[in-house]
Parts: C-alpha cells; structure tokens; sequence
C-alpha cells in the first residue's frame, strides 16, 4: 500500500485558484520563444526591484540573521522564500552557514511549484535566471543532461513562469558569494512518494563536498501564531531526525488535530523530501537547526502566519578516536576478560552469560560499535562485528565474541577445547564517517566500509598493517573479497572510514 500525505489537498485547491490569479503574461513568453533568460516576477513585491534598495535590505538582513557561519563542511540549507519582510531573516540565517570563499561546481536550488501540478520536476534549461542584482548562470549543459537520462526530469515553462521559490533565493547568493557560481533550478511538481524518490536518485550523485543543495520551502501557513510555533517544532524536529517516515508522520499528525487556518504544515515537502531521500541513511551527516521564527515575529500579526526554520545540513568532522572515547587498561582487560568468559559459558550452556551492570564502568555501559577477533597460533580464527552503536559495548561484545565463535562461516564453530590456543581482540569502533575521495583514507589509522546496494564489506584498520597493502589493495580486497563487488567495485561505491581502538589479550599481557 502507498503512503500518502493526507492533508496537502486544500494546499493544492488553493494553489489552483491562485494560478489563475496571478498568473502573469510571461508564461506566454515561454511559449512563443525556444530559449529566453528567466527574467524576475516577483521583485518588487517579495523584495526590492531596485539594486541599491535589495542590497540595503539585504545587508540589514544578514546583520539581523542569527549567528556568524559555525557549520563547517555544509552540504545543503533549507531557507525560506516569502517575502523578505517575512522570512529574509530566517533566509539569511541559513545562508550564513555556507563559505561564502568556497568555488562550488554546481549549487543545486531545489522548489516545489506553487502555480501547478505535474509528473516529476522540472529543471529550467532554456536560459539564465535575472534578479536585479544581475545574471544568474544556468549550468544548461548539466540541466540538459539530467533531463535527458532521466525520465523524471523535464522542462516545463509554467512551471518557472511565475513561481517566486527559486527567484528569491538567489540575491542571498548574489550578496553572499565572492565566486562565480551556477546553478541548477530544479521545480518538483509531482506529489507522488515514487518520483521523489527518483528525483532523489538522479540527484544524489551529484551530493557532495563539491556541490551545494539549497532546498526552498516554508513551514506551517496561516494558523495563529502559537499554534504554528508548536506545528512548526514537530514538522522541524522530524526533518532534523533526517527521516522520510518521521516527516511524513509529522505532517499528517498536524493534519489530523484540526488545527484552525492550518493549510499547510511543509509547503515544499516534496523538495525536502528529495533531499531527505539522499541523506536519511548517511550517517555522517548532522542535521543542525540554525534559526526559527514566523511571520508574526516580523510584523506583529499573530492571527495567521507562516512558519519559517533555517536548517543546515553539514558532514560531520572527522576526530581522532582519542578525543571521543577512551578506555583504561583495566577496563580493556575486563572487556577481554568478559569476551572469554562469554565464549566459555555459550559453548557449555548454549545461553549467554549474565552480567552485573553495577560492576562495570560508564564507558563500558555506553552505546559503541565492536568487533571481535579471534586468532588461533597467529592465525585468523573468526572475525564478527557491528557498526550499529544501539547497545552498550559490553554487550555488543558479548554478541559478537560468539558470533566470531560460532556464526563466521569461513570458519568451523570453536570448540571449548580450542579455547585455550585461541587469542582475542576486541575493536571499538568509532560512527562511520563517508568520503568523498579516498585521499582520505589514512592507512593504519582507518578501517573502510564499502557499500553499493545490499552488498557491503569491511576491513579493520589493523588489516592494513597485518598485510601490509597499498591503498589500491586495501581497497580492492575489500571490494572483491568482502563486498562481492569485483576488484575495482568500489570506484563506484559508497565509501565510509571510521577509526578503532584495538586491544588484545596479548597487548594485556605485555603492560
């Protein structure tokens, strides 16, 4: 059965109503003519037409706008796009967290059609966008490939005639940027679940350190000031939990209280979608809110409002596992000790061995992924471990110790009388961090996890070491051998490192 968002249909009536309106003679223009530069349609009402007014106003808004840049590796933003007097604020928040220095390849601004209706979206390849403030470069060669390949993708010319989403982002950019830049406009017109999905896909390629993705959308529209403030934090929240489901429970639980004037509680949902769709499932990116306010906050009227968030998305830093966790030396040998111990008791009993939580210290209670190795006469002997950190470490090295003993199967299950000629050690895994290139794979320092649809593989820091590889290799064998992608598979698969604190009975018994 579909999942569907149920309370967008009064969105959609009144936006058909208002095509009629405000419809201006430049969709006609679209027709008459096969490649013409966008011009602006809302400057002079959604903000200054004038050059010297829009940079004023725009200098006010910035000095306005919450905090200087403190996210640093920022790979996409969600502003707002009503009128500056409403939301220019806001705007400028999101627009203070991108390096204003950085020469981006591509920055990819992202909308949902206001005027009408149609399958998939539609990306503007017939020119270059005007604002006031000057020419917006199109990447026209980009656009026209995307639209090519993929069959979500067209062009419609009332799709970007009158719509202000995308327009009004772009003299922030103008006055924020020192380097040239292009874009690509991108207007989703499509309300279904599987095209968003497909225009997440096609994108997605395109999401990395070398590109922005600015993602145009308000929040709640219309109820009274403390109701949006309360339907506007649960619609956030969803979005900063960097979830599709949770969003989409979010806005139909907002339907579902019948809260007065409430139109809408995420006008650009099925943009914030396409992004959430590229980003729910990759760990190293933080969801960071930057600012918030509504309508009422900048004018005063509290009867009807709309809601505004600022929310940036950043990629995590990479830190040295020394500065995240530690473990004392005792606390490493009752790690070992307790892995033994489980072992032991799982080949006698067939039942895991019961452990005291008030005996072990807060480290070993925190929440961290393991791995546990088994050597036999320096020989591998089972190797088995979780990236996940949902349990405490303790007993995910439990979990694991018999699963290196029990469940590998490139190996017989341990026998207790092995026991004794079997050596451990254990790694604690710090969360996996995605790169972009594989320059930043320090050898012997990172283990990597390689991943292309439901095949993934690993290796440890410490194999490095042991086999002493180039990075080609590293990265080969783990393709090949772990993964099952072939030996030059992960060229176009997902990377991730992340680092471990590696201890063993050995190195126990040498302090």
């Amino acid at each position: 059965m579909k999942k569907h968002i149920y309370f967008l249909r009064p969105l959609i009536v009144i936006l058909l109503i208002t095509m009629v309106i405000e419809c201006n003679s430049q969709s006609d223009n679209f027709k008459n003519q096969a490649c013409t530069d966008r011009e602006p349609v809302v400057a002079g009402s959604f903000y200054p037409d004038n050059p010297v007014a829009l940079n004023a106003q725009l200098e006010s808004l910035f000095a306005q706008a919450s905090g200087v840049k403190t996210h640093d590796n920022v790979l996409a933003i969600i502003a707002p796009h009503a009128g500056y007097v409403f939301s220019g604020k806001v705007a400028a928040s999101a627009y203070n967290q991108i390096d204003p220095d950085k020469e981006y390849e591509n920055i990819f601004i992202i909308a949902s059609s206001h005027r009408v209706l149609f399958n998939g979206a539609s990306i503007y390849n017939q020119g270059d966008y005007i604002t006031p403030l000057g020419k917006v470069n199109v990447n026209k060669e980009l656009a026209n490939k995307l639209i090519n390949e993929n069959v979500v993708f067209v062009f419609n010319p009332e799709a970007h005639s009158a719509e202000h989403s995308i327009e009004v982002q772009l003299p922030f950019l103008q006055y924020k940027m020192k380097k040239n830049f292009q874009i690509i406009p991108i207007v989703t017109g499509t309300q279904t679940l599987g095209e968003i999905k497909e225009i997440a896909k096609a994108l997605k390629p395109y999401f990395n350190d070398k590109n922005l993705f600015i993602i145009s959308s308000d929040f709640s529209h219309y109820p009274n000031y403390n109701d949006a403030i309360h339907v506007d934090k649960i619609t956030g929240d969803a979005v900063l939990a960097n979830s599709v489901s949770k969003v989409i429970d979010a806005i139909n639980e907002n339907a579902s209280t019948n809260v007065e004037n409430l139109v809408t509680s995420l006008c650009g949902w099925p943009a914030v979608l396409s992004l959430l769709n590229i980003t729910q499932n990759d760990r190293s990116i933080q969801v960071i809110p930057v600012d918030y306010q509504n309508s009422g906050d900048a004018l005063g009227d509290k009867i009807r409002v709309v809601g505004y968030h600022a929310i940036v998305f950043a990629k995590k830093k990479i830190q040295n596992m020394s500065n995240q966790f530690k473990l004392t030396n005792q606390e490493k040998e009752q790690l070992l000790e307790l892995a033994r111990n489980t072992i032991n008791h799982y080949l006698i009993t067939g039942k895991y061995l019961k452990v005291n939580e008030s005996d072990l210290s807060h480290a070993m209670k925190s929440d961290c992924g393991s791995f546990v190795t088994l050597h036999k006469n320096g020989a591998l002997r089972g190797c088995i471990g979780r990236f996940v950190a949902d349990e405490p470490l303790y007993a995910i090295v439990q979990k694991m110790a018999i699963a290196a003993a029990t469940e590998d199967k490139r190996f017989p299950v341990v026998e207790k009388l092995e026991m004794d000629e079997i050596e451990l050690e254990i790694s604690v895994l710090t969360p996996l961090q995605k790169i972009e290139s594989i320059d930043e794979i320090e050898m012997g320092r990172h283990g990597i996890y390689i991943k292309k649809g439901f095949a993934s593989g690993t290796f440890l820091p410490q194999v490095a070491i042991e086999t002493g590889w180039t990075k080609e290799e590293f990265l080969g064998y783990c393709s090949r051998n772990k993964a099952g992608l072939g030996w030059d598979g992960w060229k176009e698969a997902e990377i991730y490192i992340y680092e471990a604190l590696v201890f063993g009975e050995d190195d126990i018994l040498k302090e």
